[in-house]
């Protein structure tokens, strides 16, 4: 039976981890329960290979989860905690899934494979098959990360569907037909060697932002035409200088009003920046846990899937004591 996302016995926070057979030591997905001042409590699990990303149907009883692996798959789950069904994702390690906004269509980003899956999607949020892939080739200036296309994301505006590629140092939009094919629309350079993983558009303006993983840094971008982007400015990614032994490998972006947030491995920070001028100042670095791979911000308070803390790690967003809620290798939180 389903249940709509509603305000009664509810599980508020879903956690996505890495399980033993992809060496992690996670469940599958867990669940919190959220209290009023922000604070957890572990309600229950659900095994499962590896759910490394998660995403809400924006109207359907369900969330999506992409089970990272070599044999890729993507699992859909009732918000009642029941799998309802499993697909392979045609590619290899699927590490972030989007749905379209009119809710019939399932992006996933397959990272090791360098290729993007669309799925076309009931009214219930059930997968019904297949309806596209597109491959990526190229590579990039660093040998180790960007040997080949590295698909790491999709973002979708209208049928403007934009997708980052790690490997290549691209953003390649594609326009989201109304059959599922995705037909070619343009193809945007990053900074070389700056590994782009992850892109957010800034309501209200034609800037948006990207976290270079690979070279530790937080791109601006001028989105010229729908689903074109021209860098801007890049700015290193903590407010602090990174002086480690280790790179610092950069993850999340999220925006909360006039104010962006990026976490940093190996730093092991939450950058705050403030965006009132057209290029981002760094305010703080924010203590987060090991590894802040993923983390969502409610309620004024930012939850860190600190995956080599084993804990998901909640602070408030201005900054503040941390809160600590053990969860085994955790990659990724999805707020209710």
């Amino acid at each position: 039976m389903f249940r709509r996302w509603d305000t009664v016995n509810r599980m508020d926070v879903w956690v996505g981890s890495y399980t033993p057979a992809t060496g992690g030591n996670g469940a599958g997905i867990s669940t919190f329960l959220r209290a009023p001042d922000g604070t957890l409590t572990p309600d229950r699990e659900l095994p499962m290979l590896s759910p490394s990303w998660l995403t809400a149907h924006p109207s359907a009883p369900v969330v999506y989860a992409a089970n990272e692996s070599g044999d890729g798959a993507i699992t859909v789950v009732s918000t009642d905690l029941e799998i309802l069904g499993t697909v392979s994702s045609d590619g290899a390690d699927p590490c972030h899934l989007a749905v379209a906004a009119d809710g019939r269509h399932l992006l996933c980003s397959n990272y090791s494979s360098g290729s993007l899956s669309v799925f076309a999607l009931a009214e219930d949020g059930r997968i019904t098959g297949q309806t596209d892939l597109v491959r990526h080739e190229g590579n990039g200036p660093h040998k180790e990360r960007q040997e080949a296309a590295h698909v790491h994301m999709a973002v979708v505006r209208d049928r403007i569907v934009s997708v980052v590629d790690l490997g290549t140092d691209e953003i390649r939009s594609y326009e989201l037909m109304e059959n599922g094919k995705l037909d070619p629309l343009s193809v945007s350079a990053m900074p070389a060697g700056s590994g782009p993983r992850q892109l957010v558009r800034r309501p209200g303006s034609d800037l948006a932002y990207v976290a270079g993983e690979v070279n530790g840094t937080l791109i601006v971008v001028r989105e010229t035409t729908p689903g074109t982007f021209t860098p801007v400015t890049v700015v290193p990614a903590t407010k602090e200088t990174w002086t480690g032994d280790a790179p610092n490998w950069v993850a999340h972006l999220e925006l909360a009003g006039d104010r962006l947030y990026l976490s940093n491995r190996n730093p092991d920070v939450i950058t705050e920046f403030d965006l009132t001028g057209e290029t981002p100042v760094a305010l703080a670095d924010h203590p987060s846990g090991a590894w802040p791979r993923h983390f969502a911000i409610a309620g004024g308070t930012v939850y860190v899937a600190a995956q080599r803390d084993d804990a998901v790690v909640a602070f408030p967003a201005g900054g503040g004591a941390a809160v600590r809620y053990p969860s085994g290798t955790p990659t990724c939180v999805l707020v209710r």
